[in-house]
């Protein structure tokens, strides 16, 4: 009788466990066992994937780039940019591009997300846990569509669109402070490391801008060989900068200065492209948005609502104009 008791209740227990993975196909179109509700998840790549997962609600409890005791070996601490106080410190597992498979392994995670970058060590990594690769890519994703993707793959799309629509209340706030334009309005992105590159369309930061109805600037530079869109950021030109003029540009120092104030910003373009403020267009008017890279480049709702916020105190310091 407790050998017929103990066997009904493995199977019970079996059963609960298939149903409660699920099949999925992840953007490279492997075919993946998750789990239903994965709580011990690793993410190879902390901005892309760490913080969109972190605005659902979700801390990873794993991230490259980190100390055992969860403290960030990067420049920018993204979790702490973005959130603050409660920005998790997952365990690290190794610095980047140097993955400790023992450290990983002993987190026993339940889930381990990558981007499609990562295709060469999904199999290897399987062997501790389902891997799901994620498109990362300007190009292939815009905005903070990767969020709203990873939250169909954790069970957390309620809460995304939780997120959504406080999003949605804070663009529509924003939006009526806006300046009245007779055409559509355009933006562009600088992004300053050791020259001027272009951001592209994969941030909160882009979303946000689109969904306020800018559109970004079109323009051609011979530099530009992947069509503007390939990579979070494109190198441009010092002479296709000098011609720029959307009707607001942004820019946002390097993650590797600590110091990514505006003042610094400026002062980092000075060295990068003398005399700017004299023939930039927007520099001269007036119409230049400057924006901390560490917290408005990720692809989530949270980097949209700092830009956002950004964004709206800005335009509160602007005389009213008609464009």
């Amino acid at each position: 009788m407790k050998l017929q008791l103990l066997t009904i209740l493995i199977g019970c227990v079996t059963i609960q466990a298939a149903w409660a993975d699920r099949l999925v196909t992840d953007s490279t179109g492997r075919d993946v066992q998750i789990p239903d509700h994965p709580s011990r998840i690793v993410v190879l790549h902390e901005p892309l994937l760490g913080v969109p997962l972190m605005d659902l609600g979700l801390a990873p409890i794993g991230s490259y780039g980190r100390t055992d005791e969860g403290e960030s070996l990067m420049s920018v601490d993204f979790f702490q940019e973005i959130f603050g106080a409660r920005g998790p410190k997952p365990n690290g597992v190794g610095a980047l591009g140097n993955l400790d498979l023992e450290k990983l392994h002993a987190l026993q995670p339940d889930l381990i997300i990558g981007t499609e970058h990562d295709s060469d060590k999904a199999n290897r990594l399987s062997a501790i846990a389902p891997v799901y690769l994620q498109n990362s890519s300007t190009g292939l994703v815009r905005g903070f569509s990767p969020e709203k993707n990873l939250a169909d793959v954790v069970n957390l799309s309620d809460a995304f669109e939780q997120r959504r629509a406080e999003y949605q209340q804070r663009l529509m706030t924003v939006k009526a402070k806006l300046p009245t334009y007779e055409h559509q309005p355009t933006y562009l992105g600088l992004f300053l490391t050791d020259q001027v590159n272009a951001l592209g369309e994969m941030s909160g930061a882009a979303q946000a801008m689109e969904d306020l109805g800018f559109q970004r600037l079109s323009f051609q530079d011979k530099n530009d060989r992947s069509g503007l869109g390939s990579t979070l950021i494109v190198p441009v030109s010092s002479e296709v900068v000098g011609q720029l003029n959307p009707d607001v540009l942004i820019i946002l120092n390097s993650y590797n200065e600590t110091d990514r104030s505006p003042q610094q910003t400026q002062a980092s373009l000075d060295r990068i492209l003398p005399g700017w403020k004299q023939f930039l267009a927007p520099a001269k008017e007036g119409r230049i948005l400057y924006l901390d890279s560490g917290k408005v480049t990720t692809p989530s709702v949270a980097s949209a609502e700092w830009t956002l916020a950004e964004l709206e105190a800005w335009l509160d310091n602007q005389p009213n104009k008609k464009h």
